[in-house]
């Protein structure tokens, strides 16, 4: 459990990436006009992010490379790797930079439930600001550290929340393994675990899990920090949903408003508990998205470059002021987000089979490719990632 302790970091990093403000409001939504009957879609996120991003960490500790270059030399046709590096880019960097505007966005109305409106203009130059200070240091320990604490700080908020509520455990248990489709439930089911299984958290998790750790041997704690990690974020989504469903039905479209909803009940301090874990939510998915954006670039462009090269450095800055830019003008980039899940849509059931087909390979994992078990279960979540993308880019278009 020390040794445990001492290695824990990337798969922390990994649950703070896809609890941000989207997957938060979504939860919420969820659970007020579902109760308890999407639980299980978040149970099968869960599992399906754990599988996928066990392999990614795998390759990424093994290989001692990034996610991005073990595709390029894995891809014999020079036209194929040129074709998915260019959707790489575009989905993972393009994307995220309409995406940061979100993140920066949920973290400033954390803070306004705290501190209040007075000063909320100034928000997310404030949050900007915190981001851009902690990815300037450049120290990945010290990095890692702080988004410990927050993950921290963010699972206490909402999993309290969740215990204010006094749910049926009974309820829960069932409604988090039996399917239920409601009703007008299928895009809500969709975005569920759309917002959970993340493209751009594979590659982020393979860059930093082969910083935090050189030795093969390392690959079972990787996997032990990659399953704890992975089951405490999806708690948070399960809290966040819970909560949502105690109010029942009611005009709640975000977690402030559902903070007001239980706020009779449970009193002033539902407020708080939302807005801290808001802020704690919006900063940590501020914080990894560059990042992410960052290690995509440094791989796709080869640049082998240090969270202190000034390369690294603007590929993170780019996403950033982007995303500081849209929250404060209070701009939507829809056709950005349209088209970032258009490439999304494409890409993660695309990355999810070249990542099958690398952890098959001996010559590239030697005695660490996957088993029987692990094959079955990656092909079934590549199916499932390939509907959801194809109902993701037919909503998208507006034909479905």
């Amino acid at each position: 459990m020390i040794k445990w302790l001492r290695n824990i970091g990337p798969g922390t990093l990994i649950a703070a990436a896809f609890i941000g403000p989207g997957t938060v409001t979504l939860c919420t939504i969820a659970g007020v006009q579902f109760g308890f009957n999407l639980l299980w879609a978040l149970t099968l996120s869960i599992i399906a992010t754990i599988v996928l991003q066990d392999m990614a960490a795998r390759i990424g500790i093994i290989t001692n490379k990034g996610l991005v270059e073990v595709i390029k030399e894995n891809i014999p046709s020079s036209f194929l790797r040129k074709l998915v590096l260019i959707l790489i880019i575009s989905a993972v960097i393009v994307g995220n930079g309409a995406y940061e505007a979100g993140n920066i966005s949920g973290a400033s109305l954390g803070i306004s439930a705290v501190l209040g409106q007075k000063f909320s203009r100034f928000y997310p130059l404030i949050i900007g600001t915190i981001a851009f200070g902690l990815l300037f240091i450049g120290n990945y320990k010290v990095l890692e550290r702080i988004l410990i604490l927050l993950v921290l700080l963010m699972s206490i908020s909402f999993i309290l929340a969740a215990v204010l509520t006094k749910p049926n455990i009974s309820e829960l248990i069932k409604n988090a393994f039996i399917p239920t489709f409601p009703d007008q439930s299928l895009l809500t089911i969709i975005g569920l675990i759309g917002t959970t299984v993340v493209p751009y958290n594979l590659f982020l998790h393979a860059s930093i899990a082969k910083e935090k750790w050189q030795m093969k041997e390392d690959v079972s704690i990787a996997r032990k920090d990659t399953i704890i990690s992975v089951i405490l974020g999806g708690l948070v989504s399960m809290a966040i949903l819970i909560s949502a469903a105690a109010i029942g039905t009611g005009s709640v479209s975000n977690i402030i408003d559902l903070a007001k909803a239980l706020e009779p009940v449970y009193g002033s301090s539902a407020k708080y508990l939302l807005g801290v874990g808001l802020f704690a939510a919006g900063i940590t998915s501020a914080i990894t998205a560059p990042l992410a954006a960052a290690y995509v670039a440094n791989s796709c462009f080869g640049w082998n470059a240090g969270m202190k090269d000034v390369r690294f450095r603007l590929s993170w800055s780019v996403i950033l002021v982007i995303g500081v830019v849209f929250s404060t003008l209070k701009f939507a980039p829809i056709e950005i987000i349209k088209f970032a899940q258009i490439a999304n849509g494409i890409l993660l059931p695309l990355i999810g089979m070249l990542i099958l087909w690398i952890v098959n390979k001996s010559s590239v994992l030697g005695t660490y490719i996957n088993g029987w078990f692990q094959n079955i279960l990656s092909v079934l979540i590549i199916l499932i990632t390939v509907v959801l993308g194809l109902k993701s880019i037919l909503k998208v278009i507006e034909l479905l």
